[in-house]
């Protein structure tokens, strides 16, 4: 079962803390952390509105706009500022605040995060904070001389969940360092701008379409779930055989997510009836060629029509796609209705190599 990150944030913030617990009595003012301007202290101060600031969005479902925070730590009597020892306990306690939002938020919550599509869910905050305290701690232990490097299985839950583009290999957390510009790795230019990638969703009247992520993609193909609730007979195969592609297309470090695979989620009750998506990026044309299926207990209800519309509309709305086309056999009557409807239509009489016939909708 795919882990919503709740745990894997604990799990940071605890190995953090225990790391910096004995240099507490450093100065931790007039030292910059790593590569940052910023000196340590400021960087944990960083770390506790990260955690304050995703939190109360995902709590409170922001649909915009940041939290004007401004983080000042005193002591008791409110007259001195707090040591390092009691920044430590506000990034814990800001930690399980966060970790208490992930847990109690519902699967289909959503909150605002700019990066790129305008949201985020429980996963995605939470790999965020887990990436935020992995990283600023990589650079206050850097700027303090101090030894670090995280399990890399934390490394690799930030990777699969919000670095899609980036190609995995095999030591997690020093490609999750050159994914942010902290690291060289061999055959790959060191990066000088950089964000991470929350999942795509496209709403429609009755439908989300989720975008997978590498993390649920390698699930569903193995037979899991990806972390939707499907209903019975789901995902069907097609959705399978397309979370495989992502796989593939991700670890040979080629897949952009907005071309990979969505999952067809039922606004009315959280529910994954089937999947649709692209084979890959767009070609030199400008051409993709797009795919879907349904769960067999949800055809009939005009599911893959409306959703396969509202991902045309969205692509042909992009610079870089001209046109889309699909394939299909010429005994699937149900799908050649549905790809007629929205606006496709057959490019020719004559089948492919595979006996399947193409249709093509322009922009």
């Amino acid at each position: 079962m795919l882990s919503m990150g709740a745990d894997e944030l604990d799990e940071a913030v605890a190995s953090v803390v225990a790391l910096l617990r004995p240099a507490v009595d450093r100065d931790w003012t007039d030292v910059n952390a790593g590569g940052l301007e910023w000196s340590c202290r400021q960087t944990a101060e960083h770390i506790v509105a990260d955690f304050i600031a995703y939190a109360t969005r995902l709590a409170g479902r922001a649909e915009h706009g940041y939290l004007p925070l401004r983080i000042t730590l005193t002591s008791e009597d409110g007259l001195h500022t707090a040591g390092n020892a009691d920044i430590l306990d506000v990034i814990a306690a800001t930690g399980a605040l966060l970790g208490a939002a992930i847990r109690t938020a519902p699967r289909d919550a959503r909150a605002f995060h700019p990066l790129p599509f305008r949201s985020a869910n429980r996963e995605g905050f939470a790999a965020m904070g887990i990436a935020e305290v992995l990283l600023h701690t990589h650079d206050i232990a850097e700027g303090l001389g101090l030894p670090y490097e995280p399990p890399a299985h934390l490394a690799e839950f930030v990777l699969t969940r919000i670095f899609p583009d980036v190609r995995p290999g095999p030591d997690h957390w020093q490609n999750l360092l050159w994914a942010t510009g902290r690291a060289d790795l061999p055959g790959r230019a060191r990066l000088t701008e950089w964000h991470w990638t929350n999942n795509h969703v496209l709403d429609t009247e009755r439908l989300r379409l989720e975008g997978v992520t590498p993390a649920a993609a390698a699930d569903l193909s193995t037979g899991g779930t990806g972390g939707f609730d499907w209903i019975e007979g789901g995902p069907f195969d097609g959705t399978r055989e397309a979370a495989g592609m992502v796989v593939k297309s991700y670890e040979a470090g080629v897949h952009r997510p907005e071309f990979g695979l969505y999952v067809l989620v039922r606004r009315e009750d959280d529910r994954a009836v089937g999947g649709i998506g692209f084979h890959g990026v767009p070609d030199e044309d400008g051409k993709a060629e797009v795919g879907y299926d349904l769960a067999e207990a949800a055809r009939g209800n005009g599911y893959a029509t409306e959703a396969l519309r509202t991902l045309a509309e969205w692509a042909l709305a992009r610079d870089d796609v001209r046109s889309l086309f699909a394939t299909i056999e010429p005994s699937n009557i149900p799908s050649q209705a549905v790809i007629a409807r929205a606006g496709f239509v057959r490019v020719s009489e004559e089948l492919d190599e595979e006996g399947l016939q193409a249709y093509e909708l322009r922009g």
